[in-house]
């Protein structure tokens, strides 16, 4: 897979109806823009700053402690990408294919720096990454196994068009001890939706 394939940017300005005129004796305020997104294959140069955010208590407390080899070579059945936001490494999207014919679908998960948690960047990338696993890759099915309390998740994958299939009882063992719930997620080609922001 060609590095350009994955240089996916988005620079659109947010402009729904002109500016009032500004104040008198007062500077123009600059319209508001969405930050460059871009999704592009984990690099070695980003494995320290992806174990830094994956440390976090925010984003620590649903992926546990890194494994021995994260990012780069824990999980060889995952096809990672580093996301950039305005060209700061910001987190990392993942994604598996069961390419068995008859169960044929993917799975996707991310993780975001918390200093971009509630811009809608999250279902940016997810919804980059659907588009790509349904044209690109000719999957049907897309799936996400948040944990049931992950309530800011649950939404996240919902505005992008994630419907809930069912509670997977005690699905996941928590680090701390004790098991979590987890929510199986999908979303069926032409369900998928545009976040808006």
């Amino acid at each position: 897979m060609a590095p350009t394939e994955w240089a996916i940017r988005r620079t659109d300005h947010v402009t729904t109806r002109p500016a009032p005129p500004p104040p008198r004796n007062n500077p123009p305020i600059a319209p508001t823009s969405l930050p460059v997104l871009n999704l592009r294959p984990l690099a070695e140069a980003d494995a320290a700053e992806l174990r830094r955010i994956h440390a976090t208590p925010e984003v620590a407390f649903w992926w546990d402690s890194p494994p021995a080899g994260f990012p780069l070579t824990d999980d060889p059945e995952q096809t990672r990408l580093t996301i950039e936001v305005d060209g700061a490494i910001g987190g990392m999207v993942q994604f598996y294919e069961e390419l068995e014919p008859k169960f044929r679908h993917a799975a996707i998960d991310v993780f975001l720096d918390p200093a971009y948690h509630g811009q809608g960047i999250g279902a940016e990338v997810l919804f980059r990454m659907i588009r790509h696993l349904i044209d690109e890759r000719g999957h049907h099915r897309i799936t996400i196994d948040p944990a049931l309390e992950n309530v800011a998740a649950v939404r996240c994958y919902e505005k992008v068009g994630f419907k809930p299939v069912g509670v997977m009882r005690r699905y996941e063992k928590a680090e701390g001890g004790g098991w979590r719930d987890g929510l199986l997620m999908d979303l069926l080609a032409g369900e998928e939706r545009e976040p808006k922001r």
